[in-house]
């Protein structure tokens, strides 16, 4: 259930959408608010216009309605060189995931076209030239060495045009996208000097606001990123995905109102574009997901269950082709976010995986039952998810999913630190967790998974260690806050230590999260009871 791992795998599998009948796409977003750039280029004035609105669908990563969008332009002006360069950014998704070695060829083959044309100024040559960079690169190579390349080049555009915002917004995203998970930040810490620095300039770019977003999408930076984040959806409104990217934020700050308002109107978006023909499912079951979430950590269970009804409901056949294994890695996430939130040991531990689901999907399934076999202190049923887990892991590593294996590393020592739990070996189970926490309070956990550090501090209020825990939830409310388990097990930690105001502050804020709900929980039950005694 790794929010991060489905992030990817929901873009892989965006990699070569089916598109419209040449020109539908435009003409359905036509008139549609998507924010304003300035991108002026040497091809014929009347393709101005519609390739500025080209880039900014492609700075709100609506790739196919811009894909159609720069084909326009290119049948409208055929010797438009940054037409077919517009074209090729929409294969590389930079946040995404590793385009498919069709899109490669593909954008490789657009690359060389908008070379021959050699467009008429030396600016629009050096934007076809470092893109060129990224899709030269031989299709044998890491992957890294591609988005370098593209990086280093976008930086020289950079430096060569200094007064040109495109330039800095392009390069900005470059560092993003060249980012293997330094957990010094370094390239969202320079890509978001970049940005405010535009941002003041040019408040109702899309891409602006929606990089900053994701620069600031970890622990430590999430405070920054609010005001891009309570601008972005007003920038491009017609966009699902730029209606939803501020509650990458909201969740990291534990804004939980916020974040599920954020998501039903990007669900409103959604359904405006559904009823221009665009492909929005992707949209959908992303901002469903962050839905179940944030309703989760206010106790409306009944909601959260909703969401997965919903999503339920959907099937699978009618689902575009490209969306299934999305579909499945939902539905597989749903089922198991929603039991173990609530805490239901059993009801985790009894999940079963989607038997025609790929691997590396059937992988959370059997993360699931290592957590609750591990509270269960059930040490056979934890050996049996470890020991699935990791033949998966083996399958995984032999197919076209082997790059999401460095992602996969944290998971993997979740699951064996719960297993070494449900067999004793607690001092195993509380390194393995920590190693995993300490990692994640630089760099962040996905937005709508479980917390390592909140992980570990359960496992040590379970060792009767309340001080210990006590110490490790409150560090976990820090960089995950206002999260219902999170409150409640400090609260419980404050309780055993006799500490009966610093518990109430817990149980009330937790109250206070959760109001207006009509929850039935039995945590909110105690809260209440408490508070009332106190």
């Amino acid at each position: 259930m790794k929010c991060l791992r489905s992030f990817l795998s929901l873009a892989l599998l965006l990699s070569s959408l089916p598109l419209l009948a040449d020109g539908a796409h435009d003409h359905a977003m036509a008139g549609e608010q998507v924010g304003n750039v300035s991108f002026p280029i040497s091809c014929a004035p009347a393709v101005q216009k519609p390739f500025e609105r080209g880039v900014a669908l492609l700075h709100s990563f609506e790739y196919e309605p811009a894909d159609a969008q720069f084909k326009r332009v290119a049948h409208r002006d055929p010797q438009c060189a940054m037409a077919y360069w517009g074209e090729a950014m929409t294969l590389y998704h930079q946040l995404w995931e590793h385009p498919s070695k069709q899109d490669l060829s593909q954008g490789k083959s657009l690359m060389q076209k908008a070379q021959q044309l050699k467009a008429r100024t030396p600016r629009e040559r050096s934007y076809i030239s470092a893109l060129s960079a990224f899709y030269q690169v031989p299709a044998n190579q890491d992957y890294s060495r591609r988005t370098s390349a593209y990086s280093r080049a976008m930086e020289r555009v950079y430096q060569q045009y200094p007064q040109d915002r495109e330039a800095a917004v392009f390069y900005a995203l470059s560092l993003l996208g060249s980012d293997e998970g330094d957990p010094t930040l370094a390239n969202p810490k320079k890509a978001v000097v970049i940005l405010n620095k535009v941002f003041a300039e040019e408040p109702d770019h899309p891409g602006v606001a929606h990089y900053i977003i994701h620069s600031c999408d970890n622990p430590e930076m999430a405070n920054m990123g609010l005001a891009a984040a309570r601008k972005y959806a007003s920038i491009a409104p017609a966009s699902p995905h730029a209606v939803h990217m501020p509650s990458h934020i909201f969740a990291r700050l534990g804004l939980w109102q916020d974040d599920i308002h954020s998501n039903l109107a990007a669900l409103q978006a959604a359904d405006k574009m559904e009823a221009m023909h665009l492909h929005v499912m992707h949209h959908r079951m992303h901002s469903m997901d962050f839905l179940q979430y944030a309703y989760l950590q206010i106790g409306d269970d009944e909601r959260a269950k909703a969401e997965m009804d919903d999503l339920a409901r959907i099937r699978r056949a009618d689902i575009e082709k490209d969306y299934r294994d999305y579909y499945d890695e939902m539905a597989t996430s749903f089922a198991a976010r929603y039991a173990l939130e609530r805490r239901q040991w059993k009801e985790s531990l009894d999940l079963q995986p989607l038997a025609s689901a790929a691997p590396n999907i059937q992988l959370d399934t059997y993360w699931t039952r290592a957590i609750a076999a591990g509270h269960l202190h059930n040490a056979a049923a934890a050996q049996d998810a470890l020991k699935t887990y990791e033949d998966l892991l083996e399958q995984v590593k032999k197919g076209s999913w082997a790059y999401l294996l460095d992602g996969l590393e944290s998971e993997h020592k979740e699951v064996r630190a719960w297993a070494a739990y449900a067999e004793g070996k607690h001092e195993d189970a509380l390194r393995l967790l920590r190693e995993v926490a300490d990692r994640q309070d630089k760099i962040g956990k996905g937005e709508s998974d479980l917390p390592a550090r909140e992980m570990l501090a359960d496992m040590l209020l379970d060792m009767q260690r309340p001080q210990d825990a006590m110490a490790e939830y409150e560090l976990s409310l820090k960089t995950d806050p206002n999260r219902f388990n999170g409150l409640y097990g400090a609260a419980q930690a404050a309780e055993e230590l006799n500490q009966k105001q610093k518990a109430a502050g817990f149980y009330a804020q937790l109250l206070k999260n959760c109001e207006g709900v009509n929850s039935d929980r039995a945590e909110l039950v105690q809260a209440k009871t408490l508070l009332a005694r106190n």
